[in-house]
């Protein structure tokens, strides 16, 4: 996800419009395609960036 956050970036986006605009894009993807929806929620959770680790998890 870093990747394609930096890429957004490249393309003159803040780092936060990059992220606002990788959540539009799957909102949309679930919304055109909902029998993956499922798929394309566990793709992009995998890939998310990564708070601060969680010391119950």
């Amino acid at each position: 996800m870093k990747e394609l956050i930096d890429r957004l970036v490249a393309t003159g986006l803040t780092e936060q419009q990059a992220m606002k605009a990788i959540e539009v894009t799957k909102d949309f993807a679930k919304e055109k395609f909902p029998i993956f929806a499922g798929a394309i929620e566990k793709m992009f959770d995998k890939y998310k960036p990564k708070d601060e680790e969680d010391f119950l998890e």
